[in-house]
């Protein structure tokens, strides 16, 4: 494709996992099984939350947000990821391809807050536990939900939005299963300075920011625990704290991998990028309802509830 074609007018392909193309429908089996445990591990705590009583609380109510932030990245690569390895559906035009990376983009952003939430959540019972209930209102948490939302629509729509101006000259074949920011402004022939400068600024002053806040609010958790006198009081204190710590390991750790692939990784077989990519993206849906559930009582129990109240 030698001329320049506007935007609005391409159609991209999406990639599977390059070199694996034969065994497509093998890789979709661990795939779907992920997707099937990050849909109903996720409602499930949602259900439960909305349901029962007994969590309606600031932690549970910050959880629940993190479960609808899971379920919404899980569904906006659901599509597309089976879609190429069920039936070989590639194709993608330009308005699916930027709404598909806005929600990506969006709930990413999200699940950051929420994770900054339950950090200050945790900040605020460990430090001034007789005025946990007064600073954590229902209507504090809910501003702190319709903040993080603006704030994910704020600083991403720009990023999206100036995608529209790029146009493409080069081959229209993406390296992933789903549409990734910079994967996209490799295949144009503009000048994409302002955009990658505009993706930086969006996701420091978002994700970047949020990291340094989580750290931050965790050195004056463990100055605050370290101030307690018997070590059983330590011990329970942190023990509140080890399913947000794991979450936040998980959220942070596959994301950072992934950044470090694609500045570093040039020589990496295509697969290595593209299971990085999509392990980045099912990792946390997956595995945010197993800690929470293994390890929060009350979660387990309201679980336990509603499943056997489903039995009965």
């Amino acid at each position: 494709m030698g001329s320049n074609i506007t935007s609005t007018s391409i159609i991209f392909l999406l990639t599977g996992v390059p070199g694996l193309e034969a065994f497509h429908t093998w890789i979709s089996i661990p795939f779907c099984f992920f997707y099937v445990t990050a849909l109903l591990g996720n409602s499930l705590i949602l259900f439960a939350t909305i349901t029962q009583p007994s969590l309606h609380e600031p932690m549970y109510y910050f959880l629940s947000m993190l479960s609808a932030t899971d379920l919404g990245l899980s569904i906006s690569t659901l599509v597309t990821i089976l879609g190429i390895f069920w039936f070989n559906v590639r194709e993608i035009s330009f308005n699916a391809r930027l709404s598909q990376m806005f929600f990506i983009k969006f709930f990413t952003v999200m699940e950051s807050s929420v994770l900054l939430a339950v950090a200050f959540d945790r900040f605020v019972a460990v430090s001034n536990p007789l005025r946990y209930a007064m600073i954590l209102t229902d209507s504090r948490i809910a501003q702190i939900g319709v903040a993080s939302v603006i704030r994910g629509i704020l600083m991403l729509t720009p990023m999206v939005a100036l995608l529209t101006r790029l146009s493409y000259c080069h081959s229209q074949v993406l390296h992933h299963s789903y549409c990734y920011h910079p994967d996209v402004m490799k295949l144009s022939c503009t000048d994409t300075r302002i955009n990658s400068a505009v993706g930086l600024t969006a996701m420091f002053s978002t994700v970047g920011v949020d990291l340094l806040l989580i750290l931050l609010s965790y050195v004056l958790i463990i100055r605050t625990v370290l101030s307690v006198a018997s070590p059983e009081e330590r011990k329970k204190t942190f023990s509140t704290c080890v399913s947000h710590i794991e979450a936040v390991a998980i959220y942070y750790i596959p994301l950072i991998s992934l950044s470090f692939v694609h500045r570093f990784g040039k020589q990496a077989p295509a697969y290595v990028h593209t299971m990085v990519a999509n392990t980045y993206l099912l990792i946390s849906p997956v595995m945010n309802p197993v800690i929470y559930s293994v390890k929060t009582k009350q979660i387990r129990r309201a679980v336990i509830k509603i499943l056997h109240s489903k039995e009965t």
